[in-house]
């Protein structure tokens, strides 16, 4: 698919400044921002859906920007969404291979079940799937104690983990979301946790699926994802209902359509199934996927010393799309932060420097500048030609 390409407006602000002088570039760059980009400052969102959830939010899952959202940081409980969470620690932490005994802990817990057996073996695997299709909580209870030891060694690990990707409104304390006054999300947290989750394989062919058939313990067990919009969504592609009588009805819900992966929140929700469908209906209506800057394209050059070569270009490590409005033909500004000088040698990839994009809401992006290729000092007999040429001129 060929990507669509916006404008860029760049701001240099080199690194090896004193702090004096770094202040008058900041300041400089603020005001180029009004001066060069007026459509940073009057770019107005479009209207958003009505929703009937108390909190609900969809961004685009690369990025993590926020496409539209509604009390999106309100603190809530999130029912068995709760099992993404449970799900990308044990992913990271476990093998699909490993065998799980169920204990008595783990055997007939209250509420959704997957139907263990006592004493049981049952592969990792397995568990996984009864976990995200029949919201298992006893799944949640053994998973838990065959990664982390315990239900509190486990859970200590969700934390870490919400800790780990930035989230400051997060709080566990079961892994499968029965109720507890201090285990509670938002809908921004809960999105971000189920982007990071979408970029695990594993998770996403789990979440993905409407059917499994689970024969690795003492009976065979035959599930079917309780995600209707895998049926009824065109691109529909996870994540995860919920329920309980505190936190109502919650779901987690993901698609993709022309190279945009958007994920969405809704949490205590009349009709959670319509309500994606409003946010996702949104999302992919009003925005769509562009190349903003090419890793094949240099970004700046910067002066290199005692080197072969007197100039080094720097590229991003990938390429930068990100989420536009539709129908936007303005340019992004970009904040280029590299130093006055690099000294050889340079090695290539190595990091030289930032680049942050802004788009036309002011979402900022930052990715790390690295050298396109090795630089090495000069052998004696280049320096000696070079000092000769330099006597010479």
């Amino acid at each position: 698919m060929r990507m669509n390409t916006v404008a860029i407006t760049p701001i240099w602000v080199p690194m090896g400044m004193k702090v004096k002088r770094l202040r008058n570039a900041i300041a400089i760059t603020l005001v180029f921002a009004i001066i060069l980009l007026p459509a940073l400052q009057t770019a107005a969102l479009p209207a958003g859906p009505g929703v009937s959830s108390t909190s609900s939010i969809v961004i685009e899952a690369s990025s993590n920007r926020v496409l539209f959202g509604t009390n999106a940081h309100k603190k809530l409980p999130m029912a068995s969404t709760t099992k993404i969470m449970t799900a990308l620690v044990a992913l990271e932490n476990g093998s699909l291979d490993d065998e799980v005994k169920v204990s008595s802990n783990a055997y007939g817990v209250e509420g959704s079940s997957m139907y263990l057996h006592l004493g049981e073996t049952i592969p990792l695997r397995d568990l996984l799937y009864g976990l995200m299709l029949a919201s298992g909580n006893d799944a949640a209870v053994a998973i838990a104690e065959h990664i982390g030891g315990s239900v509190e060694g486990f859970v200590c690990m969700m934390n870490d983990k919400a800790a780990r990707v930035g989230l400051v409104n997060t709080h566990f304390v079961t892994p499968n979301g029965l109720h507890d006054d201090e285990h509670y999300t938002t809908a921004y947290d809960l999105a971000i946790i189920a982007a990071e989750a979408l970029r695990n394989d594993t998770f996403a062919e789990i979440v993905s699926s409407q059917y499994y058939t689970s024969e690795g313990g003492s009976i065979t067990r035959y599930f079917k994802n309780k995600n209707k919009l895998l049926w009824n969504y065109e691109g529909a592609n996870g994540v995860k209902t919920g329920y309980t009588m505190y936190a109502g009805k919650c779901l987690v819900f993901s698609a993709e359509r022309d190279g945009m992966q958007v994920v969405g929140v809704t949490l205590n929700s009349s009709n959670i199934f319509s309500d994606a469908k409003l946010l996702m209906d949104y999302a992919f209506a009003n925005y769509e996927q562009k190349l903003v800057v090419s890793k094949d394209v240099p970004v700046v050059w910067v002066q290199v010393e005692d080197g072969e070569k007197n100039l080094l270009a720097l590229y991003t490590e990938q390429d930068i799309i990100m989420p536009v409005r539709k129908g936007y033909a303005g340019s992004f500004m970009t904040r280029i932060e590299v130093p006055d000088v690099c000294r050889a040698p340079v090695q290539i990839d190595s990091a030289v420097g930032y680049l942050t994009v802004y788009d036309e809401y002011k979402h900022a992006s930052k990715v790390v500048l690295v050298a396109g290729e090795t630089i090495e000092r000069p052998s004696l007999l280049d320096y000696i030609f070079r000092m000769v040429l330099k006597w010479a001129g």
